[in-house]
């Protein structure tokens, strides 16, 4: 008779049939904008406790890179296992299925093997502030329920202090230290909401993405976390006075065209202590969801995976602010996973890895049948012994739009091995970057500009490994997921 019933199963629903053994869970935290600003990372002004214990009891990836510094093409790369040259997303405007319109996703791959898949907030693009409470730039085949709180950081935007006025919110350095409570603010419902959807499903298998809309601008977070950082702990980055001579036009990002914006010292260091008090505020965020872990008596049987976009600027080199470069501090983000049955002793992984690497892990941690499609590689030799060896390297690359100093757009690519990262822009044209991480963690010393043999040879081979690694196909394969 049980073969009937698995038979029937199959035919009625088009879903293997689950084992006895319940699966591993899936909560997979996306955050906006936060660079590699936490404790667990060195930071030494970042009060980030949960995300340190969450560290602490799994893997701490140091060096994890996107693929794209921008929210729309890096969310998509990683829910699809694509890199952008495959899905031809380099923007803000364009959605993956345009592309490949069959392409099957992370969660609607765990779907389809009889999970439950919900989102609640930005895992997908949004524009912020403005589509907080929107589906955004979702995609419904991706979820079975969804949820998009607004809280009082929404209807308090008014009271929003914006150092660039003739800026929107979204783009400028702006901010403000909220009145209330954390679950009044959207990110804190988030959170929220998470938990009651893991507490309604902790008897199945559930794949839930909770995606925080902070620290992006505008820096909201209630007044306590401000306090946590006094401005007088505060200082800009250092640079070398000459560390901007050497960097080709295309390496500053366009939407920063002069040093800090042209802001006073102050300012941006006020700026700096409203991004530390939101990385707090979702810090604390995240501490909520994993004590509810604990409470519902399911840490042991999820993977949780904490991820952000891509990382941020905070003033290097000499006043660069936000994203859309291809130095350290923006092709870098924070990376932790903790799975059942490898936690480890808080060793953190010093490999290089892709955030590409992320839907192959989640696939084989859960013992799923493999995406053939996709481009990354699992992670999970790394989870079970974070110094293995690897030989890993890492491509992130930006589209430059044309502006005042570039006549036409300009695409960059880089490549990140455990030593080097080249750039080139144009394919060089546009002017070419070489550092030595080794002896320049800060990337302050552009080797390509010295015409030595060594150089010229170490570029020819970063190269050749470049080209050959962005590039991948995905095969045409539909679904179509129900729908709760």
């Amino acid at each position: 008779m049980k073969g009937v019933f698995v038979l029937a199963w199959v035919l009625v629903t088009g879903l293997p049939l689950l084992g006895e053994t319940k699966p591993p869970n899936v909560l997979f935290i996306a955050v906006d904008d936060l660079g590699s600003t936490l404790g667990c990372y060195g930071d030494v002004l970042a009060k980030t406790p949960h995300l340190d214990r969450l560290a602490g009891s799994g893997v701490c990836f140091r060096h994890a890179y996107n693929q794209l510094p921008l929210c729309n093409p890096t969310r998509a790369s990683i829910m699809t296992g694509l890199r952008p040259d495959t899905i031809k997303v380099y923007d803000l405007d364009r959605h993956f299925r345009e592309e490949v319109p069959n392409v099957i996703t992370l969660s609607q791959h765990f779907m389809g093997q009889g999970y439950f898949a919900a989102r609640v907030g930005k895992i997908y693009h949004y524009n912020v502030p403005a589509s907080i409470g929107t589906d955004g730039f979702d995609d419904p085949p991706s979820w079975q329920r969804t949820a998009n709180p607004k809280g009082r950081d929404k209807t308090d935007e008014a009271l929003i202090y914006n150092a660039e006025p003739h800026r929107k919110i979204s783009a400028a350095l702006s901010w403000l230290a909220a009145d209330g409570t954390d679950a009044e603010q959207t990110d804190g419902m988030i959170a929220r909401k998470a938990i009651a959807w893991m507490g309604e499903k902790r008897d199945e298998p559930f794949f839930i993405a909770a995606g925080f809309f902070r620290p992006h601008t505008p820096f909201v977070a209630p007044k306590k976390y401000v306090d946590l950082y006094p401005l007088e702990d505060i200082a800009l980055p250092y640079a070398p006075d000459n560390d901007r001579e050497d960097i080709p036009v295309a390496g500053f990002a366009h939407n920063c065209p002069v040093p800090h914006y042209g802001l006073d010292e102050e300012t941006c260091r006020k700026a700096i202590q409203a991004y530390y008090a939101c990385v707090s505020f979702i810090d604390a965020q995240v501490g909520l969801m994993l004590d509810a872990l604990d409470d519902l008596g399911l840490a042991e049987e999820t993977v949780v995976v904490f991820w952000s976009d891509h990382g941020y600027h905070l003033g290097e080199h000499g006043g660069i602010w936000q994203k859309r470069t291809l130095f350290e501090e923006s092709a870098r983000a924070p990376l932790i996973i903790r799975a059942p049955g490898m936690q480890g002793n808080g060793q953190p992984c010093q490999r290089v890895v892709e955030f590409l690497d992320l839907y192959p892990t989640l696939v084989e941690l859960a013992d799923l049948p493999k995406a053939p499609h996709v481009e990354g590689r699992s992670l999970v030799p790394l989870l079970r012994d974070p110094l293995a060896s690897w030989q890993g390297e890492a491509i992130t690359q930006i589209l430059r739009p044309a502006d005042h100093r570039l006549a036409a757009p300009v695409m960059g690519r880089s490549i990140r091995t455990e030593r080097w990262r080249y750039t080139e822009w144009a394919e060089g044209e546009a002017g070419k970057e070489l550092y030595d991480h080794h002896t320049d963690p800060h990337e302050f010393h552009n080797l390509a500009i010295d015409p030595s043999p060594a150089n010229a040879n170490r570029m020819a081979t970063l190269r050749t490994r470049l080209a050959k690694k962005a590039s991948g196909k995905v095969p045409d394969t539909p679904f179509n997921p129900p729908r709760l």
